[in-house]
């Protein structure tokens, strides 16, 4: 069986060690680093199936670390960070992150979001037995294959979680889901009070999409009940 290595990534010395120990009572080989360039050379010369990430560290911050894995890697991202704010949390998010967890923290939950992203990358991971026909509507075209998003032949640059909410919607037309519905199934967790950070996704998605500057809207609010693809 694959061993799994989890990245902490943190200069605070006290709470890389806390992490680790609740890690690796679940099995996990812990790789520690207190800076964001070793962390980028961590990933860079092995196999990494998720990443804690500080925000302040020295050399690079997390923001940076994120747009490094996003741009060369793909696996799980997880911040891990004093700082509280909304725009801090969005910010997380919008640079590619799967999850946001502010200090102090309660290990055991960490311990379980880690378990559920790394449940959901696995299931991702895995070779599909039949082949996912590719979604095409309105000039935009969805490979789940490939994990790829075209819009009139240009390519859409899209973070995982991006990918599987367009996914989601756009394979299920008319059907209205609620942010709860769409935390569940992407994310594949228990809902904890998230309907902020599917607001972010979807915020983003549809800046992604152009709707910020056309009239061409994929996806519709229905206010007080969710999202659905306006196909």
């Amino acid at each position: 069986m694959k061993r799994i290595t989890i990245l902490i990534a943190d200069d605070e010395a006290e709470i890389a060690d806390l992490v680790a120990l609740h890690l690796q009572k679940e099995g996990y080989h812990i790789l520690k680093v207190s800076d964001g360039r070793a962390a980028v050379q961590a990933i860079e010369s092995q196999t990494i199936d998720l990443a804690i990430l500080d925000i302040m560290m020295p050399g690079l911050d997390g923001y940076e670390v994120t747009r490094h894995i996003r741009e060369h890697h793909h696996l799980p991202i997880i911040f891990l960070s004093a700082k509280t704010s909304d725009l801090d949390k969005i910010t997380g998010l919008v640079m590619g992150a799967d999850d946001y967890m502010t200090k102090p923290f309660n290990p055991m939950e960490l311990v379980a979001r880690v378990n559920s992203q790394l449940r959901r990358s696995i299931q991702f991971s895995q070779p599909a037995a039949i082949p996912k026909s590719v979604l095409e509507v309105r000039g935009l075209m969805i490979s789940p294959d490939e994990h790829t998003v075209t819009l009139y032949g240009e390519v859409i640059e899209l973070t995982p979680k991006e990918f599987d909410i367009l996914h989601l919607l756009v394979s299920h037309p008319k059907q209205v889901f609620s942010a709860e519905n769409i935390f569940q199934q992407v994310w594949g967790d228990a809902y904890y009070e998230s309907g902020n950070t599917v607001m972010v996704h979807i915020r983003t998605l549809r800046k992604k999409l152009g709707e910020d500057i056309n009239k061409n809207k994929f996806i519709k609010t229905i206010w007080g009940v969710g999202y659905t693809f306006n196909g």
